[in-house]
């Protein structure tokens, strides 16, 4: 199963083992009192979460010195977990769901979705373009913003995304 990183640990905060956390994910609920999540340092159970001071506290870590080991730390959940947690709506997707998807236009495939980046206007898919448009001199990586107007239809089960417009900024880059 593969592991989403859910969370950094920063800072010691204060005298008792509390810290720094800083949420990397659409899911801040997920921080809650005995949750147990895996870290690139052990397994890490909540005892306690402080979001006015974006603060946690875990089962075990009672000092500083203590804190201190898991300082930059990451936090982890798995896609299993994150799907079965957070139900989406219609036309809400996981974003491990949409890396990896060929990006298509009118049957051309444009290329691959790398990366998602999310801009103060919005969320934007990376997409590695195809062989066939870096032979013609074209970018080799663009962004798609992932609006209605670009985005025709995700389908997950084949692993594919048709876009409107997609070429046009593609061709622009």
């Amino acid at each position: 199963m593969k592991k989403l990183t859910v969370a950094r640990l920063g800072r010691t905060v204060g005298l008792h083992g509390d810290m720094k956390l800083h949420i990397l994910t659409d899911f801040p609920e997920q921080f809650q009192k005995g949750s147990t999540f895996e870290s690139d340092r052990g397994s890490l159970t909540i005892e306690s979460v402080n979001p006015a001071r974006g603060t946690v506290k875990f089962q075990g870590i009672d000092s500083v010195d203590e804190a201190k080991k898991y300082t930059n730390a990451y936090l982890y959940s798995d896609e299993e977990t994150t799907k079965k947690s957070f139900p989406l709506g219609e036309d809400e997707y996981f974003w491990f769901d949409i890396l990896g998807c060929d990006v298509f236009e009118e049957g051309k495939r444009l290329g691959k979705v790398v990366d998602i980046q999310r801009l103060p206007a919005g969320d934007y898919l990376l997409v590695e373009t195809d062989k066939s448009f870096v032979d013609m001199k074209k970018a080799k990586s663009f962004l798609i913003p992932f609006l209605d107007m670009f985005i025709e239809d995700v389908h997950l089960d084949q692993k594919r995304i048709d876009t409107k417009g997609a070429q046009d900024i593609l061709e622009a880059s």
